[in-house]
C-alpha cells in the first residue's frame, strides 16, 4: 500500500538534510537489495544526497538489532526504522516471530533502548483483515503514535491518518498519490 515507500522517502530526506545524521533501516521483510531497488526507483536529488547516510541492516533478531543500535549511536544515529515489527524475535522467548509474546517483547526492548539513547523509532506493523493492528492490542498502547495508510493496490491514491497521537490531533488526514517516484502529497484532494 505504501508504508515502506513513505518511510524510505522520510529516511532519505532525513539522511540528506539533517546535518549528517545516520538513518538505520532494519530490513525484516525485504532484503537490502529490494530496499535498494526502491531507493533507486525514488530517483531524486534527495536520494543522491541522503543515500550515504542510510544504513540497511538485514536482521530479525531484536537483540542483534539493539547491539547494532548501540554501536551506531556514536556515529550520529538520528532515526531507526523497523520494517516490520512482526518479523522480530528474541531467543529469550519461545514462539515464532509475529507471536503475541515476541511482538510485545521485541517492541518493549526497542522502545527501552531508543528512549534511553534519545533516537526516534518508527515501527512498521500490519493490520489484520478486520482492520486491527496485527499482534497484541498492548502494542498500540506501547507506542506514542499509530498511523494508518489506506488504499487499494489498483488505485494511485492513499490516505494517511493518525489513529492515535499522544502529542496532537487525530482528526486530519493526508492524501497522497503513489507514483514511480514514491508518494507525493495531493494538496487539493477535491
Amino acid at each position: 500500500i505504501g508504508k515502506s515507500t513513505l518511510l524510505t522517502q522520510l529516511a532519505l530526506r532525513l539522511a540528506a538534510f539533517a546535518q549528517g545524521k545516520q538513518v538505520l533501516y532494519v530490513c525484516g521483510e525485504e532484503s537490502p537489495e529490494q530496499v535498494k531497488l526502491r531507493i533507486e526507483r525514488l530517483a531524486t536529488s534527495v536520494k543522491r544526497l541522503g543515500e550515504d547516510n542510510l544504513l540497511l541492516l538485514a536482521e530479525t533478531d531484536v537483540d542483534e538489532i539493539i547491539s547494532q543500535i548501540s554501536n551506531l549511536k556514536s556515529q550520529n544515529l538520528g532515526l531507526i526504522i523497523i520494517d516490520s515489527v512482526q518479523t522480530l524475535a528474541t531467543d529469550d522467548l519461545a514462539g515464532m516471530a509475529g507471536s503475541v509474546g515476541q511482538v510485545r517483547e521485541s517492541t518493549g526492548r526497542l522502545i527501552e533502548v531508543t528512549k534511553r539513547l534519545h533516537i526516534p523509532l518508527f515501527l512498521v506493523g500490519h493490520v489484520t483483515k478486520e482492520g486491527a493492528i496485527a499482534g497484541p492490542k498492548v502494542l498500540e498502547h506501547m507506542v506514542d503514535v499509530v498511523v494508518e495508510v489506506e488504499g487499494e493496490r489498483e488505485h494511485d491514491f492513499r490516505i494517511v491518518r493518525a489513529l492515535k497521537n499522544r502529542f496532537g490531533a487525530t482528526e486530519e488526514v493526508g492524501v497522497f498519490a503513489m507514483s514511480d517516484e514514491g508518494m507525493r502529497e495531493i494538496t487539493n484532494p477535491s
